[in-house]
């Protein structure tokens, strides 16, 4: 009988563990607002146009940090974040937005997502009276459909945008509610609104990124 005691308090002791609650998987602040993403570069503003950003996969055990969760520096617009986007605004949206495809005066370097190489004649139409705002278009100066001047439009052949991945937002297009919100390479100065990183930071994430990836932006 005396024999049997050990045995039996291990058996306990076993049992207890087994029935205690496990520690749940850590959930990163973007989690519920991600729908079924598997990829997510996670931006938080640090005061000014200064950011930092993380970058997130999810695996079968949860939500994990890439490359060691070490935090990437980032520039933001010049007056920082708010979720009142608007053209001109100088202010990166606070939300989540899709990463829909990625660009650059570079060659492809093997970006998951589709890339479009551009040139002079690519422009993204910030043109709030025009029925292509908010999207990438290819025209000679003298022949665009919309404003090259005076308005949002910028021309994407310029070196801020050697690579660059477009942001989704305002993809209903609504006229005045913000355009050409991109994650791309920094100078070290604030920006317009976008997101800029180091480019070869910046290479090594699109090559990472597939479809369905998003970008979550907070302060």
């Amino acid at each position: 009988m005396l024999r049997r005691v050990p045995i039996l308090l291990w058996a306990v002791a076993t049992t207890a563990f087994l029935a205690a609650p496990q520690a749940a998987a850590f959930a990163p602040w973007f989690a519920t607002s991600v729908g079924a993403a598997t990829q997510v570069l996670a931006v938080t503003g640090a005061g000014g146009s200064d950011a930092k950003l993380d970058v997130w996969e999810r695996t079968p055990a949860g939500w994990k940090p890439v490359a060691g969760g070490v935090a990437i520096p980032a520039k933001i617009g010049s007056k920082g974040m708010s979720a009142n986007h608007f053209e001109g605004s100088m202010m990166t949206p606070k939300g989540v937005y899709t990463l829909d495809f990625a660009f650059g005066t570079q060659p492809d370097p093997g970006s998951g997502l589709k890339y479009v190489q551009v040139g002079r004649n690519h422009w993204w139409d910030g043109d709030v009276a025009s029925p292509t705002y908010n999207t990438m278009q290819v025209c000679d100066r003298e022949n665009c459909r919309f404003a090259t001047t005076g308005t949002g439009t910028e021309n994407l052949a310029i070196p801020q945008y050697a690579h660059a991945v477009v942001m989704g937002v305002n993809k209903e297009r609504i006229p005045g509610k913000g355009s050409a919100f991109f994650l791309h390479t920094s100078t070290g100065s604030a920006t317009a609104g976008c997101v800029a990183i180091d480019d070869a930071t910046l290479v090594k994430i699109m090559r990472w990124l597939r479809p369905g990836a998003m970008i979550a932006i907070t302060e």
